[in-house]
């Protein structure tokens, strides 16, 4: 199994840096504005919440191009060369010592506030004010002033600006105070500028906290890749780094062991763990010749692997880049909250500069005023509305990983919560795209075990898909049979296959015959008597095949694709949603009706070539359909490029799932309606998000501009606004997937 990779065009590069220093999404879009103007990028996108950006350019640009822009901008960059760390903030957050250190030097200029209520007082006298609120000023505040120096010097403004500004009019204000009228000024503001960057950092270290929650999805599956293989050199075996492992090398996995590498069994059998790619735990038989995948878990057998694919081309590896990429992607939400947030903090500065000289010239009271100003300032913080949505993305994309569903882009999350059709390809999608044995008829006196055990002991040596389904079917008619090629009238020989026909083979003194009417007409038998039932079978869409031994005709089996266990219960869940499902196949009508009456399809479309796919799907969304098309194979590429969201199994080709937007890592059509509920939810979280971030700040700046909100509570209330937002997006990661009955297979062949 290979796993899809976006890919850019072949004349271009996508490159990955680590930003530090961004503070808001004012810091993200103008880190983005840099980059776009180097020569040769194309498209520079930077996630707040990650803390990456992704740089995509021509081959002349140069990485320390790039670095140096985005250094001069005030900003922090270093590129990540090492594709296996995690998406996570460039820095592991070490501000608590920091924040506790400036609470204590804060607590008593805030203490005298506390207990004034109940009559104590506990003021300090103004220079003790000043000494304990310096340090907490330049020192702690320090980045705040530097990171808001870069903004103006850049002509843009951030977080960081708005605090400073608002912090340093309150101390400045407060230190004049005292120098002019001496120790005896009871008005001073030396508590809210030490308050308000004391719970500005506390805000920011809790909100670093909760975003490193965000990438737990990634750094879990990180954490499953072994670190050493135990290799097989000319029958000794030795331990050596993943990294030294080549394709081709045979490696032994030992019971209990993580698997180290993708590849294919050469010997032993096993069951195998593989919830990371499955997100079922339940265990997965592994018989020479079966594909494993690294970091899956071997059960209690001894396996020898041949290895097909280390280090970054591993499934795993493939997986965590697709996540990582559909959590730095942007959701078309996010780039109108980039347009209003580039807007705001000009804005906010106009409000606060408004505010100042009203009150001054209305009132007289100029200290009044600066406060009532620095509170505009400080309130104002877009922090909330630049995590609103990432935030969000990198939960819901996180928690569909762990249960099978890989989200490529950010984009595909965002419209799948629209779907309101789901166009299904039938074979390998809706069906398991194996053929089985679907019925067996027999003229008398011969039984059905007669037909079953002649056909499976001609077709032993056979490795025609039909003949495989015969054996299957004999296996589980006879389990304790020790070889299924084994009849009462002992084993074939002389078998012989005569090409679109079928085969005959010697069996037990007398010929024996498994193929079509053609084959058996040939040979002088009448199949009269199978006439109406062959008939009903191959208006199913089934294959019909007769069994005739020495001069008897003893019957005929039926082959058809079987319906996958929870397709009938993923329909049904579709239509709860309100959702309307369609079949779109290539197959005939006999087939494709059979597959829509078992179901429960709303619309069948057969006998629909690859291009007609496509323009079908475009007629539903033409007609007003949000539409997502489920496939696997690559006749079914055009129609997921053409819906609003493609959805592939992993079980198909590479091609479709290098066309999908969403890719399902079971076979199973159940998580069709998971990956939508997903995408609904996460788009209620974004909803929800931006909403309180929006209302945060509609409500609270007219408040402040009219003297109705103490700096200290501004800065309170804009900490928690940031952390508040990042919360309630990791609620997402409460989701679990809605588990489906298993459908009765019985007559749902096909």
């Amino acid at each position: 199994m290979t796993l899809p990779i976006p890919m850019p065009p072949a004349d271009s590069a996508v490159l990955e840096f680590e930003i530090g220093g961004m503070t808001c999404s004012a810091c993200a879009a103008r880190v983005e504005k840099t980059l776009r103007k180097v020569g040769g990028v194309t498209d520079a996108n930077v996630n707040l919440a990650t803390e990456i950006a992704t740089v995509t350019g021509g081959p002349q640009v140069h990485v320390a191009q790039l670095l140096a822009a985005v250094e001069k901008a005030g900003y922090e960059a270093r590129l990540r060369a090492d594709e296996d760390s995690p998406a996570a903030p460039v820095r592991t957050d070490r501000g608590g010592l920091a924040v506790m250190i400036s609470a204590l030097l804060s607590a008593p200029l805030i203490a005298p506030m506390l207990l004034a209520p109940l009559g104590v007082d506990a003021m300090l006298p103004g220079w003790w004010q000043l000494l304990l609120a310096a340090p907490v000023q330049f020192g702690f505040g320090a980045r705040f002033y530097r990171a808001g120096w870069n903004a103006l010097r850049a002509g843009s403004g951030n977080m960081d600006l708005l605090v400073s500004l608002g912090t340093s009019a309150a101390f400045g204000l407060s230190t004049w105070q005292l120098l002019v009228h001496g120790d005896g000024h009871a008005h001073y503001y030396f508590e809210a500028a030490a308050v308000v960057i004391t719970l500005v950092m506390l805000g920011k270290w809790l909100e670093a906290r909760a975003k490193r929650k965000t990438t737990e999805a990634i750094r879990a599956l990180q954490a499953l890749r072994p670190d050493e293989a135990r290799v097989r050199h000319a029958g000794t075996e030795v331990m050596l780094p993943v990294r030294r492992v080549v394709s081709g090398d045979e490696v032994v996995v030992r019971p209990g062991e993580r698997i180290p590498v993708d590849g294919i069994v050469l010997e032993g059998t096993s069951q195998v763990d593989e919830s990371l790619i499955t997100g079922e735990s339940h265990g997965i038989d592994k018989l020479p010749g079966a594909r494993v995948t690294g970091g899956s878990i071997n059960g209690d057998g001894l396996l020898v692997l041949r290895t097909g694919a280390v280090g970054a081309e591993s499934v795993l590896s493939r997986i965590i880049r697709m996540v990582e990429q559909a959590q730095a992607n942007k959701a078309p939400i996010q780039r109108l909250v980039d347009r209003v947030s580039s807007i705001f903090v000009p804005v906010v500065l106009v409000i606060a500069l408004v505010t100042l000289v009203g009150w001054g010239l209305a009132g007289g009271d100029w200290s009044r005023a600066i406060l009532n100003a620095v509170s505009v300032l400080v309130i104002a913080c877009p922090c909330a509305l630049g995590l609103a949505t990432p935030t969000a993305i990198m939960a819901g994309t996180g928690v569909a990983a762990r249960h099978g569903i890989l989200i490529k882009d950010a984009q595909a999350l965002e419209t799948a919560h629209a779907v309101t059709l789901v166009a299904f390809d039938k074979t390998g999608t809706l069906t398991a795209g194996t053929p089985a044995v679907t019925g067996v008829e027999s003229v008398a006196p011969a039984t059905p075990a007669d037909v079953l055990g002649v056909a499976a002991a001609t077709l032993a040596g056979s490795e025609h898909p039909l003949a495989r389904a015969v054996r299957d079917a004999a296996r589980v008619a006879q389990p304790s049979a020790d070889q299924p090629a084994t009849t009462s009238q002992g084993r074939a020989s002389d078998v012989q296959a005569v090409p679109g026909k079928g085969a005959h083979a010697e069996l037990a003194g007398r010929l024996a015959w498994v193929g079509n009417e053609r084959l058996l007409a040939d040979n002088g038998f009448d199949i009269g008597p199978m006439r109406t039932w062959s008939t009903a079978r191959q208006a199913q869409g089934q294959t019909v095949s007769f069994v005739a031994h020495g001069d008897h005709l003893l019957g005929a089996l039926a082959f058809g694709d079987t319906l996958r266990p929870t397709a009938k219960a993923a329909i049904e869940r579709l239509r709860q949603r309100g959702i309307r499902s369609v079949l779109l196949t290539g197959d005939g009508p006999g087939a494709a009706n059979a597959v829509a009456r078992a179901l429960g399809l709303d619309d069948v479309r057969s006998q629909v070539l690859p291009q007609d796919k496509a323009e079908a799907v475009a007629r539903w969304r033409a007609a007003g359909d949000v539409v997502a098309m489920v496939g696997d194979g690559v006749n079914d590429a055009p129609a997921l490029a053409a819906a609003d969201v493609g959805i592939a199994m992993s079980s198909g080709t590479d091609v479709a799932m290098h066309t999908a937007g969403i890719t399902l890592m079971r076979s199973d059509p159940a998580l069709v309606a998971d990956a939508i509920d997903i995408a609904r939810r996460t788009y209620v979280k974004i909803r929800q998000n931006l909403f309180w971030a929006f209302a945060y700040n509609v409500v609270f700046i007219p408040l402040a501009a009219f003297g109705r909100l103490d700096p200290v509570f501004a800065g309170a209330a804009m900490a928690m606004s940031s952390v508040s937002v990042v919360s309630n997006a990791l609620l997402l990661r409460r989701w679990r997937p809605e588990k489906s009955p298993p459908s009765r297979p019985g007559p749902g062949a096909c």
